[in-house]
């Protein structure tokens, strides 16, 4: 989802492979062996298959938005919020969703160590409308994802939870045309098919 936000930000063109988990194809896997999604495969056959990294190299070609932030301190500030998002919040996103996968602990337990990041979150928006500034950005749109699962495994605790800049932030950001954009189905893709260009 947010490789696809940022490639439709960036105003590029891709062919765009619709696949099933279950049934990966050859062709991907020849790509990228790993087996997970997305992939991108650059004119000169160069793979990038992290989601962070496509939307890195999408924004590094065309920016319209201005999601890049400026290089020195802003930067780093954010990837290193990405990287606890990716690493620390996704682990604890995965035990919280998949709680029967873990059963050392409740599902509260793994929420609970969710929330640390949620809390970093809402105190960021109350100083502003978005993570690093008033206009979404590349830490916005990196994490968005992960929250919105979070939220959505009990919504109503969600709902009701003590983030109300958080909960804004969010309703906004899945109301607006870069992730409506995005939410549209596709076919499965087949070797042959005819090419889907995206956006």
């Amino acid at each position: 989802m947010r490789a696809r936000m940022a490639i439709r930000a960036s105003g590029l063109m891709v062919e765009l492979r619709e696949v099933l988990l279950k049934e990966m194809p050859a062709a991907l896997l020849a790509c990228s062996p790993k087996g997970t999604v997305p992939v991108l495969v650059l004119p000169d056959d160069k793979v990038i298959d992290e989601s962070r990294d496509i939307m890195e190299w999408a924004l590094s070609q065309s920016d319209p938005e201005g999601w890049l932030p400026a290089a020195g301190a802003a930067r780093a500030g954010v990837s290193a919020l990405l990287d606890e998002n990716d690493d620390v919040f996704k682990a604890a996103l995965d035990r919280y969703k998949y709680a029967v996968r873990y059963p050392e602990h409740p599902a509260e337990h793994y929420r609970a160590q969710g929330e640390r990041f949620l809390r970093k979150l809402e105190q960021r928006l109350v100083l502003c409308a978005s993570l690093t500034g008033e206009q979404a950005g590349l830490a916005d749109i990196g994490i968005l994802p992960f929250v919105r699962q979070f939220a959505f495994v009990d919504k109503a605790w969600f709902d009701a939870a003590p983030y109300p800049q958080l909960q804004r932030w969010l309703a906004r950001l899945l109301d607006s045309d870069h992730f409506t954009g995005v939410m549209q189905k596709y076919p499965q893709w087949h070797e042959g098919d005819e090419v889907t260009v995206f956006p």
